[in-house]
C-alpha cells in the first residue's frame, strides 16, 4: 500500500479525540493564525498553533516578548512588512502556501506579504490580481534578485567562471528592462522559500559559523538582518545597531518544533524521546536526534495495545533508523545516510538536483513551466560541475550567483528540519508539496529503493521534528 494501512489511515481520523482525551482534551487540526507587523500583543514564552498533522510549538527561552515597538514586529521600511510577515510563529518562523492563500483571501491581496518588491513574481507586473503572486501563492517562493556579475563583501564585481542565459522567463523579470538581466543595474532574479528564522544555535554551531540563507550569501545574524531590511521591507536606512541586537537577541532564544500528533499524541511528554519538541530542542546540544533518541517508544510497545498510537510511535522509530542509518550511494562510490547532510550546524552547500536539469527536453525542465530556466556554460579555464560538466541548464543556480564558479551551479545550503509540518511545501524551490514527495524525490534521486513501508516511516519521523 502506498499510504498507512487502511486500520491506521481511517482510524487515525475515529480516534484522535480517543487518543487525546487523557492529555486536556485538546483539539488538533487545521488553523491559521497571522501576525501582522506593529499589531502590538505579546508573544507569549510558550504558545501553540494547530496544523493539518498536530500541532507546533514555540518556546521564548528568556519569556514573554513585548512585540509593539519590537524590531522585528515592527516596519522598519515602506512597505508595511516587519520581519514576522515573513517569519509566522505559526508556520514554524516561515510561512506556509496554506497562509499565504488565507492571507490574500482574507486581505484581496493587500497584505504586506504580498509587496510587490518580492512578493510578486516581478514588481512591474500588474499588482493585486493572483497570477502576478503566483509563485508566492503556488510554491511559498519569494523573489530574489542578484546582482550579476555577482559581488564580493567589498561590492567589487567578481568574474564569473560561465556565462548565463536565460532559456524561459515566464515571471519577465529576467528580460525585464527594469529588473533584468539587460537592465542598468543586471540582475537575475530566482524564486526561493523563506528560512526559518528559530533554532539558530543549532544552524550556527558549525565550524565555519553561519550560512543562514539558500546561497549563504549572509555570514552573520547581523548582516542578514541589515539585508532583510533593506531589500525585503525596503527600509531608506539600516536598522540601528539597538534594533540590531533586538532582532538577533529574539532570533536567538526562539525554538519551534512540533509538538503534538493527530496519531502519535503528545510529542514532548514527560519521560518521552528526549530529542523532540521545542524544550528538549532548546536543551539539546547541536545537532539532530541521533537514533537512540526513541528508544522509549520501543520499549513501550510491550505495555499493551497502543492502537493508532502504538503503530504511529513505532514508525516515527523505524522512520529514525532509516534516516539516520540507511546508507546509499552519493557522488559516486560514497555511502552516506540521510543524517549525513542533514545535520544541524553544517554550512553545506550541495546541488541535490531540485534545480538543475540535464537537458531542455527532460521531464523536469518541463515539468516547472512556471519557473525561469538559465542555460549555463563553464569556461574551459574552470573547473566543470562535479556531474553536470561544462554546459547546463538550471532553474536557479544557486550558491554559484555568489561565488561566480562553475562547480556551485544549483548549490543550495541545506535547511533544518524543524517544523516541518507546519510550512510546507519543501525544498528552496517549493516543488515538494507534501512529506512523501520529498521522501519520493530522494528515494528516485539516489535509487535508494525503498518500500512503501519505509516512505511512510520517514514521513512520520519528519513529521514530528
Amino acid at each position: 500500500m502506498k499510504n498507512i494501512g487502511l486500520a491506521v489511515g481511517v482510524t487515525a481520523m475515529l480516534a484522535t479525540v480517543a487518543v487525546l482525551s487523557g492529555q486536556g482534551g485538546r483539539s488538533y487540526g487545521p488553523a491559521h493564525v497571522w501576525w501582522d507587523a506593529g499589531q502590538g500583543g505579546n508573544l507569549p514564552w510558550e504558545e501553540d498553533y494547530d496544523n493539518a498533522a498536530g500541532q507546533l510549538s514555540i518556546l521564548n527561552t528568556t519569556g514573554l516578548v513585548h512585540t509593539q515597538g519590537h524590531p522585528f514586529f515592527e516596519p522598519l521600511g515602506v512597505n508595511g512588512r516587519a520581519c514576522v510577515t515573513c517569519h509566522q510563529p505559526s508556520n514554524a518562523m516561515s510561512v506556509s502556501t496554506s497562509s499565504a492563500q488565507t492571507r490574500w483571501s482574507e486581505t484581496q491581496g493587500k497584505d504586506p506579504l504580498f509587496a510587490a518588491v518580492d512578493g510578486s513574481d516581478c514588481p512591474d507586473l500588474p499588482q493585486g490580481v493572483v497570477s502576478s503572486h503566483s509563485l508566492l501563492l503556488d510554491r511559498g517562493l519569494f523573489r530574489i534578485a542578484l546582482p550579476w556579475p555577482p559581488k564580493d563583501s567589498s561590492g567589487a564585481a567578481i568574474e564569473p567562471e560561465f556565462r548565463i542565459e536565460v532559456v524561459r522567463d515566464p515571471t519577465g523579470c529576467n528580460t525585464s528592462p527594469v529588473y533584468g538581466l539587460a537592465s542598468e543595474h543586471p540582475a537575475i532574479s530566482v524564486y526561493r522559500r523563506p528560512r526559518v528564522a528559530a533554532n539558530l544555535k543549532h544552524v550556527i554551531a558549525g565550524p565555519d559559523g553561519i550560512s543562514f540563507m539558500a546561497d549563504a550569501r549572509e555570514r552573520s545574524l547581523r548582516t542578514q538582518a541589515i539585508s532583510a531590511a533593506m531589500i525585503h521591507e525596503q527600509a531608506e536606512t539600516p536598522p540601528s545597531a539597538e534594533q540590531l541586537r533586538k532582532i538577533i537577541d529574539f532570533e536567538t532564544q526562539i525554538y519551534v518544533a512540533q509538538s503534538a500528533d493527530i496519531r502519535g499524541g503528545r510529542l514532548n511528554e514527560s519521560g518521552g524521546p528526549g530529542a523532540l519538541g521545542p524544550e528538549n530542542l532548546s536543551n539539546a546540544a547541536a545537532g539532530l536526534p541521533a537514533p537512540v533518541s526513541f528508544h522509549v517508544w520501543r520499549e513501550r510497545q510491550q505495555e499493551g495495545d497502543w492502537g493508532v498510537q502504538r503503530e504511529f510511535r513505532a514508525s516515527v522509530a523505524r522512520g529514525s533508523d532509516l534516516f539516520f542509518g540507511r546508507q546509499f550511494q552519493v557522488r559516486g562510490s560514497a555511502l552516506e545516510a540521510c543524517s549525513s547532510c542533514h545535520l544541524s550546524g553544517s554550512t553545506r552547500w550541495m546541488d541535490i538536483g531540485t534545480t538543475n536539469i540535464d537537458t531542455t527536453n527532460s521531464p523536469e525542465a518541463k515539468s516547472a513551466p512556471e519557473l525561469p530556466l538559465f542555460r549555463i556554460t563553464c569556461r574551459e579555464t574552470a573547473a566543470p560541475h562535479p556531474a553536470l560538466g561544462r554546459v547546463m541548464y538550471t532553474q536557479d543556480p544557486g550558491r554559484a550567483l555568489i561565488s561566480g564558479k562553475c562547480a556551485d551551479v544549483g548549490s543550495i545550503v541545506l535547511p533544518q528540519f524543524r517544523g516541518l509540518a507546519a510550512r510546507a511545501p519543501y525544498f528552496s524551490n517549493g516543488s515538494a508539496k507534501k512529506l512523501r514527495d520529498v521522501v519520493e524525490f530522494y528515494d528516485k534521486r539516489f535509487s535508494i529503493r525503498f518500500t512503501e513501508k519505509e516512505e511512510q516511516d520517514l514521513v512520520n519521523f519528519l513529521s514530528v521534528l
